[in-house]
């Protein structure tokens, strides 16, 4: 009768989950995100000179709108204008862009619940990061679309005006969107991704 011996046995170590199994990724892209919001977001122009620089957190909570000239209107100074003589005397509030504020308040959100290590934050961080994106481009949207509806209100104003009959055609006020804006979209949209590899690596 022979003897049995008994192998010892042992377990194999649990494979490590990569890079992307961690909250590292996430954390790094939405923490980039809501810090580019104190970053210049908007260039407000009038023609080919940038009037403002209006930052992410501006857009967000409000912000004075600086206008040139000697009344509270943004026409007051363009015959100073064309002289390179502009002076910011004037201040016009503007209230918080809603969209701005949710992509904030929603960028913030995502942040948290990727630093976070429990059930369902990595989800949370895919929902929060795609919403907060998705957010900047409706404020985008919403500040284009405000713009083309001041403006033929401008253009008639400079138009009444006998002093600004020969700069009244050429008044082009616009809003030019900085690169930093367009870094914050991509960076909550890349901290969404790496939640989703996050809840894939699991």
């Amino acid at each position: 009768m022979s003897e049995e011996q008994s192998l010892p046995v042992t377990a194999s170590p649990a494979p490590q989950p990569g890079i992307f199994g961690t909250k590292i990724p996430s954390s790094v892209a939405f923490g980039i995100g809501v810090l580019l919001f104190f970053m210049p977001f908007v260039d407000i122009k009038c023609n080919t000179m940038i009037l403002q620089k209006v930052s992410g957190v501006q857009l967000a909570t409000g912000f004075e709108i600086e206008s040139p000239g000697s009344d509270n209107s943004l026409l007051g100074g363009l015959d100073k204008m064309d002289k390179n003589e502009v002076k910011v005397n004037s201040r016009e509030k503007r209230d918080p862009n809603m969209f701005a504020l949710a992509a904030l308040i929603l960028g913030v959100i995502a942040f948290v619940l990727a630093v976070l290590d429990k059930k369902g934050s990595a989800s949370g961080g895919v929902i929060a990061g795609t919403l907060s994106a998705a957010s900047l481009i409706g404020a985008l949207i919403d500040i284009k679309r405000k713009v083309k509806l001041d403006m033929p209100e401008i253009s008639n104003r400079a138009r009444d005006r006998s002093d600004l009959d020969r700069l009244g055609d050429s008044i082009y006020i616009s809003v030019d969107f900085t690169p930093w804006f367009y870094i914050s979209v991509i960076a909550f949209v890349v901290g969404a991704w790496f939640c989703y590899k996050r809840i894939q690596v699991r």
